[in-house]
């Protein structure tokens, strides 16, 4: 099991994280890829960034399957936006998908960034994630 914490050393996280995870060592990494709001088919989900990003969560959830693995096994999502008006609906559709995922506040460690752009201008955002999976 992927221990999750918050030492007591430095601040609280500001937002639905963890300071730190440590991995196992039966349990092997594995690197997902930017994942984008599109559906199977490869069609933007919409325009904003709450459908783009309910899009990027359910890709991350058919990987996690197709991996083996579940979002308990998450051990750090790294999230990029297009711009900070897009805070809101990321915010939204994230907090929807780890209240969901991680009912005990159990979060995975995460980091997020604004950028200028992504591969195309109609993406407002992607996620990476770490998972770590048991042998």
């Amino acid at each position: 099991m992927i221990q999750r914490w918050n030492p007591d050393t430095v601040a609280a996280p500001l937002g639905l994280y963890s300071h730190l995870a440590r991995v196992p060592a039966d349990h092997e990494l594995v690197v997902v890829a930017g994942q984008i709001g599109v559906g199977p088919d490869g069609e933007l989900a919409g325009p904003d960034a709450e459908a783009q990003t309910r899009a990027v969560f359910a890709n991350l959830e058919r990987l996690l399957e197709a991996a083996g693995a579940g979002p308990e096994n998450v051990v750090k999502v790294f999230s990029m936006l297009s711009g900070t008006e897009h805070l809101d609906g990321f915010r939204t559709a994230s907090r929807d998908a780890f209240t969901r995922w991680y009912p005990e506040a159990d979060w995975p460690t995460q980091s997020l960034i604004v950028v200028a752009a992504l591969a195309r201008p109609d993406l407002v955002v992607e996620v990476e994630a770490l998972v770590a999976v048991p042998r």
